[in-house]
């Protein structure tokens, strides 16, 4: 009869384990950025026909009550595996677009939009579109700026924030 051989014990077993680990998660994950540009304001009016226009210029900065217009800021996030995996969670990416008026009666509003990100797609627009009047604007003019915020996901392992930032510079005129 043979039997398996044991290790022998000598004394007590130690109180504590040890271990030890080593993780390099910014070379294997990379950092997650993102940058945010192209804040555009834009009136969706053509060109009058002749002879209802004093110019043959129609600006897209100044709008009337009930003309369409948008708001858009692009989002561009750089690749790395963290990005990709939580581009891939769906992120909701939401903008909230102030606008200041500046005199005559110009009131002071956010409008907001928001999307979900995508598997394999880096570069987003968030638009809002609308007219003045749906948007409870009255006539003035307007300094618009972006508020971004990305995240959370609607994950249970995303409820937090990932970033926010802001872009401004634009104007617009309403009629």
């Amino acid at each position: 009869m043979t039997s398996t051989p044991s290790v022998p014990v000598v004394g007590p077993q130690p109180r504590a384990q040890l271990s030890a680990t080593e993780t390099y998660s910014r070379a294997i994950l990379g950092p997650v950025f993102y940058e945010l540009s192209n804040l555009r304001v834009a009136g969706t009016a053509g060109i009058p026909p002749f002879p209802d226009y004093v110019a043959p210029g129609q600006s897209p900065y100044i709008v009337m009550e009930d003309e369409n217009f948008t708001l858009s800021v692009d989002i561009k996030f750089n690749n790395t595996p963290l990005t990709r995996l939580l581009l891939c969670l769906g992120i909701k990416m939401e903008a909230h677009f102030a606008l200041e008026g500046v005199g005559a009666k110009a009131v002071e509003l956010d409008l907001s939009e928001s999307i979900i990100s995508e598997k394999d797609k880096y570069t987003y627009t968030i638009t809002w579109k609308g007219t003045p009047k749906y948007a409870k604007m009255t006539p003035g003019f307007y300094a618009i700026a972006g508020v971004v915020n990305v995240g959370p996901a609607d994950h249970p392992c995303g409820q937090f924030l990932l970033g926010c930032g802001y872009i401004a510079g634009v104007f617009l005129q309403v009629c």
